[in-house]
């Protein structure tokens, strides 16, 4: 990892925290018009068609054209622009582009990268050699991609020890398999499609669910799953033959949205065939992490369940919950959300994006993070993308005078790394802090190192 070790920055005369982000520049304000969650890393897609990333980065994730880990968003290298919708697996990531065409980066061993080659690493994105055009969405699995073309067909490619590609072989072994192939039985007639560890499933036009690839933990639907249960070919999930508006999955489990608002799993914890969520009134969306899934409700607002160790649900705690729980400070106001490995991010109807959960990697995007243990149980907005909310106008018939600004001013804080909890083997030179009100500026280059501030926010 490229994080150094953390040490705590307090500034007793603001009523506010300083953390320090590694070696950062200012980051511009931005909109956001989608937002994807990796299990260490996220990325969001802006309003001009640009793509940033922040997070883990040892496998070339964020495409920044390094492996260095950010806790701010970062471009990737040669999307600026063009760029309609963004996926993020563990350990790759790809892109939809605006003309169809489809630009994946990070970690290629298996082939799962679509650029013709395996057994390697790509630090910026490289174009899917045979998807130039025709792509309608894209999902990216652990080891393997799949793309749903125009035509409504599935397309895989990347590794396929149990038959996670679809096409009725299996490589039996660690094969490398570059090159995008038809997924039996589904070349039309398909809406969505969405991949996990090593299974992968498809939503068709008539709302019926079929998934293929390994079924060890009943992650295919079919109830015969158990250990070296696998299908090359998609099987039917039991009892949605119809009526599903949307599906999820991430590692080896897998959960449908219907069109009435409920919401059945299946996988994992929940077994080989599909389990109603109780609790739940209704969903727009449903979108699953490792150990956890969360839907976007009718009203705007997220509801969480399950795992709750590194605060994934969002709900100031770390109980886990075996019913949905509201989000903190998300009742409403919210366009999308998506379920990282131990993190969630939501995208607002105004832009902007807030995240919450582990923050070990600095996935939160919030400036923080990049130690073990750090996480936040409530939402935090991500550096850059905080749109300013749109004031409110003063009445015309009894105009109130508006205040002056708060007076900024520069205050400065000399860090003697002798005080440090942690300084072995890093430098610490004087930093300064331009403060404007009582809001402290967090992004701060320290010289030839840099420090995070560890949190570990609660509510």
């Amino acid at each position: 990892m490229s994080y150094l070790r953390p040490a705590a920055v307090g500034l007793l005369a603001v009523a506010a925290s300083i953390f320090l982000a590694h070696n950062a520049p200012p980051v511009a304000a931005q909109t956001a018009s989608a937002v994807a969650a990796g299990s260490s890393h996220t990325c969001a897609v802006t309003i001009t068609g640009g793509v940033k990333c922040w997070g883990w980065n040892d496998f070339r994730t964020l495409g920044d054209g390094t492996t260095t880990s950010s806790a701010i968003p970062v471009d990737a290298v040669g999307l600026t622009s063009g760029v309609a919708a963004v996926a993020a697996g563990p350990v790759h990531t790809c892109a939809l582009t605006a003309d169809g065409g489809m630009k994946c980066w990070g970690y290629n061993h298996y082939g799962q990268l679509g650029d013709g080659s395996s057994g390697n690493f790509r630090a910026t994105p490289v174009d899917v050699t045979v998807l130039s055009s025709s792509v309608a969405s894209i999902a990216v699995g652990h080891y393997h991609t799949c793309a749903l073309t125009t035509a409504g067909g599935v397309k895989c490619w990347g590794r396929n020890d149990f038959g996670q590609l679809g096409d009725g072989t299996t490589s039996g072994t660690l094969e490398p398999n570059p090159t995008p192939v038809d997924v039996v039985g589904l070349e039309s007639g398909v809406a969505a499609v969405a991949a996990g560890q090593v299974h992968t499933c498809a939503l068709t036009a008539t709302g019926a669910v079929k998934c293929w690839g390994s079924n060890g933990s009943g992650q295919l639907g079919d109830g015969a799953g158990g250990d070296g249960n696998f299908s090359p070919t998609p099987v039917d999930v039991l009892g949605l033959s119809s009526g599903v508006a949307a599906i999820a999955t991430k590692n080896d489990e897998t959960c449908a949205l219907i069109t009435a608002g409920d919401a059945k799993c299946w996988g994992q914890s929940y077994g080989s065939v599909p389990q109603n969520v109780t609790g739940l009134s209704g969903g727009v969306t449903i979108t699953v992490g490792i150990a956890h899934a969360c839907v976007l409700t009718p009203e705007g607002g997220v509801k969480c369940w399950r795992q709750n160790g590194s605060g994934q649900l969002g709900d100031g705690t770390t109980t886990d919950r075996t019913t949905p729980v509201d989000v903190s400070g998300l009742p409403s106001g919210v366009a999308a959300v998506a379920a990282g490995g131990l993190h969630t991010c939501a995208l607002t109807t105004a832009g902007g994006i807030k995240c919450w959960g582990n923050n070990e990697s600095g996935q939160l995007g919030d400036g923080t993070g990049g130690s073990h243990g750090d996480f936040s149980a409530v939402p935090v907005p991500v550096v850059g993308f905080e749109p300013t909310p749109t004031p409110t106008p003063t009445p015309t018939a009894t105009p109130t005078p508006t205040p002056p600004p708060a007076v900024g001013g520069i205050v400065e804080l000399q860090l003697d790394p002798t005080d440090l909890s942690a300084h072995e083997s890093d430098s610490a030179a004087p930093a300064h802090f331009a403060l404007a009100g009582l809001a402290a500026a967090a992004l701060v280059a320290l010289g030839a190192g840099g420090w995070y501030a560890r949190r570990r926010r609660l509510g």
